[in-house]
């Protein structure tokens, strides 16, 4: 018997008192009631809901989630089909609505009403992350392999009872619902990642081609902020891609894995291009790699490391660590191979890929793959995996996968009787073109989703080789990296962490996670005996911290060639005069101020703000306050003034920042 299905056409009735889900799925009569006061979810009949309730059509409940204002409902509103895997449709969900139980924001003070805004943007942020998938019919969190090796009672269970827990990105969402097993067919598993469904043919033979990452909530987060793995052996960045063809019935799949380094190791964001990665000295390393691994045996079989970073430079620790991490275990199932990518394929020589996929050939024979015949009789299993990584993850991760997921295809098409003997996929151009951009899509998905661009490398694995143009842009995602992995990834590293759980939200002060207080950050240099406060703005608890032997002064953070030009706003520029007459200091804002991403303040995490004045070329220091209360007066009068888009919270959350100077 097959897993009852979700609902897939769903209304939604809204009241001042209640929200009435109606399935008009054919046959049934079911309502979801959920109390706005109470937040009690019931089940109903459809002679329930009110006819004065106004109604509109959505796709799916995503989850409730709790924030400062009280619960909210979050539904899918818009979704687009993607294609059709054993004749169950697969969508993704393109737009989403979060709905107030509340009917006014009346019991709220305005700090309360502030932070509600700023956690409502956070989940607004990650949904507007491009990536969730689902289907009301198919189990998408598991591979086919998982699937055909299940017993009827697995297989009676609801799509959401059964899912894998490691790629559903709702399932805080929907821990209520988890607990109602009558109110399932409501509640939508929904992954994260990329999937591309494929109609092909070659040589007349028509068959489908599906390429499915599945993204693990579990350590999950942007770039920087979330390397290596936790205590329980999670990793960083930790994807699923399975590749499946379906011809005449017969099915067939081949799974790989990628994941951060799997030991306590961090990279931290500060302004440098490439920051240096740091080992930690006082974890133990070794418990947590031989959890991550015996948990991947457990789920996979056999492992095949393959490392690809950097063999020199500031990578070169991390070969090492781990290299010598593989040794120690002492697990026949886990090898270990090194492959330092940049190096073989410098000077565009990208044909010396195939050294790799040579190296590995007789593994991948070894571990073959799960072939499920037309009659559902399990032909062979894929008895291991390849579990590649480099720094991210990304760029040279994806361009080795799609090479060995292209050999296991080639190997499943001439089993299948698609490819006759002695043809390559190679040879097939339009089945080529639809391979390479899928496998590049892919890149890019899951390269937004953790680095906030595109993937790099992506003209070779579209074109199957290297040029300039690639390059260029390879150069470009990079400056983008660069901006948002150091000013903005902090905020999209809380809104992960807010969505799926990892803090919780109440409707008290005290437990609001926007004013616990945090370390002061040293940011600047030193310039004689006295102190400069690099930071002029900052919440007024956070300033009276501030040691009163320290002098107050305001920086200018723009080189004296801006004040040429006459970008300055007139109205803000202040002089203070010298012995020569000529002006020792300048104050001013700069025109673009507020609409350049090099000038002004920038959020590293939520509500943490600094000025980055060490990217100038010329740091001048201007007015000197001799009390602490002057300086005061005039930073939050100033600051309040010319940067009002931050005013509601700027100086309630904001960190100080200090150092000799």
């Amino acid at each position: 018997m097959a897993a009852a299905c979700n609902y897939e056409n769903l209304r939604l009735h809204t009241t001042p008192e209640k929200f009435y889900v109606e399935a008009f799925d054919d046959g049934t009569d079911d309502v979801l009631v959920i109390d706005r006061v109470s937040t009690e979810v019931t089940l109903t009949g459809k002679k329930d809901v009110p006819p004065s309730a106004v109604t509109k059509t959505i796709y799916g409940i995503l989850g409730t989630l709790r924030l400062v204002a009280g619960m909210y409902l979050i539904v899918i509103t818009k979704k687009k089909k993607i294609g059709d895997l054993f004749n169950h449709s697969i969508w993704k969900a393109t737009e989403f609505d979060i709905l107030s139980y509340k009917r006014t924001m009346l019991h709220l003070t305005d700090n309360q009403l502030q932070d509600n805004k700023i956690f409502l943007t956070m989940i607004s942020h990650v949904l507007s992350v491009d990536g969730f998938y689902f289907s009301t019919s198919y189990d998408l969190t598991h591979t086919l392999q998982r699937l055909s090796n299940t017993s009827p009672e697995f297989q009676e269970m609801s799509l959401l009872e059964r899912a894998d827990q490691r790629f559903v990105w709702n399932g805080h969402l929907l821990r209520e619902f988890s607990a109602q097993p009558e109110i399932h067919r409501f509640a939508i598993p929904v992954i994260h990642g990329f999937i591309a469904v494929h109609s092909c043919s070659i040589n007349g033979k028509c068959f489908d081609w599906i390429l499915i990452s599945r993204r693990s909530c579990f350590r999950a987060g942007v770039r920087y902020y979330v390397r290596g793995i936790d205590s329980e052996g999670h990793a960083a960045n930790f994807v699923e891609t399975e590749q499946i063809v379906h011809y005449n019935g017969n099915k067939a799949s081949f799974v790989q894995t990628r994941g951060s380094i799997p030991f306590f190791w961090s990279q931290r964001p500060n302004l440098r291009y490439k920051p240096t990665p740091q080992i930690n000295k006082t974890m133990n390393h070794m418990d947590g790699f031989q959890r991550h691994f015996d948990s991947q045996i457990i789920s996979y079989g056999k492992q095949v490391i393959l490392n690809l970073v950097n063999q020199k430079g500031s990578e070169k620790p991390l070969e090492q660590a781990f290299a010598k991490m593989a040794d120690g275990l002492g697990n026949g199932m886990v090898q270990y191979i090194a492959f330092d990518f940049h190096k073989e394929c410098s000077r565009m020589r990208w044909d010396r890929l195939q050294i790799l996929v040579d190296k590995v050939a007789d593994l991948q024979d070894e571990f073959s793959y799960l072939l499920v015949d037309s009659n559902g009789k399990v032909v062979t299993h894929q008895e291991g995996i390849f579990r590649s990584n480099c720094m991210d993850c990304l760029d040279r991760t994806n361009v080795i996968q799609s090479l060995l997921a292209r050999r296991s295809l080639q190997a499943q098409l001439q089993r299948l009787g698609v490819l006759h003997v002695g043809q390559r996929i190679e040879e097939q151009a339009e089945f080529e073109k639809i391979y390479k951009n899928a496998w590049a899509d892919n890149a890019n998905a899951c390269a937004k989703q953790y680095a906030g661009t595109g993937a790099l490398k992506t003209d070779f694995t579209r074109t199957g080789k290297r040029t300039q143009w690639g390059l260029l842009m390879d150069g470009w995602n990079s400056a983008v990296r660069y901006y948002k992995n150091n000013f903005s990834d902090g905020f999209r590293q809380d809104s992960i962490d807010l969505f799926l759980g990892n803090y919780s939200v109440d409707e008290v002060d005290s437990a609001n996670p926007l004013h616990v207080h945090k370390e002061w950050k040293f940011l600047a240099a030193t310039h004689g005996q006295k102190h400069w406060l690099t930071c002029c703005f900052g919440g007024r608890q956070a300033l009276e911290q501030v040691p009163s032997s320290y002098t107050m002064a305001r920086i200018l953070l723009m080189p004296r060639s801006w004040f040429k030009r006459k970008r300055w706003t007139e109205s803000v520029c202040v002089e203070s005069g010298s012995a020569t007459g000529k002006p020792q200091a300048r104050i001013g804002v700069s025109t673009d101020l507020l609409s350049t991403p090099t000038c002004g303040p920038f959020p590293i995490r939520s509500g943490n703000v600094f000025f980055p004045c060490w990217w100038w070329p010329k740091v001048q220091i201007l007015d000197l306050f001799p009390t602490l209360s002057t300086f005061l007066e005039y930073g939050i009068s100033w600051g309040i003034r010319y940067f009002g888009i931050y005013s509601n919270t700027f100086f309630q959350t904001a960190e100080w920042s200090y150092k000799h100077l």
